[in-house]
């Protein structure tokens, strides 16, 4: 007696259709969602790589600055070797070590940088010679977006602090080669909050 062969059902081809369909839809949402994920977290490294690079800036520049004032635009006076008082065009301006010279070029290991918001953006500036005429141009690069404010805290070598540089001696003048004994960075990001850093002075 020989067998007859069954085939599968309407109702059963439905249901696996059905169960395949829910299981795509699953493996789907699983697979949507790590994508999502790893684009978050992405973006999160590039951000926290952004604001290291921008502290590592903002550190190196302090750690290795110099009392070594320069002459302003015109030639006629002096800017302080670290400038930080309201209503200068920069947060901060500040003579600094450490630009290497790899190649031997004709000038000075020491630079001239200076820091600003603009747009919500952190620009960093720097000038290829000391004393600068308004010939000469700077280098601008973005470090940092999102940015609300800047600020700065000065330490003198006794404790004492101020929010601008260079300090007022006794006799009510500056000292233009001064130097704080060490600089609080004060880093304030959109959705983020207040970043703070002390940086001691290089002596």
């Amino acid at each position: 007696m020989s067998r007859v062969s069954r085939g599968f059902s309407l109702i059963e081809i439905l249901v696996a259709m059905a169960v395949f369909a829910i299981l795509s839809v699953v493996a789907w949402s699983a697979l949507n969602n790590a994508f999502i994920s790893s684009e978050i977290v992405g973006d999160r490294m590039d951000r926290l790589q952004s604001l290291q690079q921008t502290m590592r800036f903002l550190s190196s520049d302090i750690l290795q600055s110099a009392p070594r004032p320069i002459r302003d635009e015109l030639g006629d006076s002096y800017k302080p070797a670290i400038m930080s008082v309201a209503g200068n065009e920069f947060p901060l301006e500040l003579t600094h070590g450490g630009w290497t010279n790899p190649a031997g070029l004709p000038r000075a290991t020491l630079q001239r940088s200076a820091y600003r918001i603009e747009d919500d953006q952190l620009v960093r500036y720097h000038w290829r010679v000391l004393d600068r005429t308004y010939a000469n141009e700077p280098i601008t690069q973005v470090l940092l977006d999102g940015v609300e404010s800047l600020a700065f805290r000065f330490y003198d070598a006794n404790g004492e602090t101020s929010d601008s540089w260079p300090a007022l001696a006794a006799g009510g003048g500056a000292n233009p080669r001064s130097r704080p004994r060490a600089v609080e960075i004060i880093l304030t990001l959109t959705g983020e909050g207040e970043i703070t850093r002390l940086v001691e002075v290089a002596p």
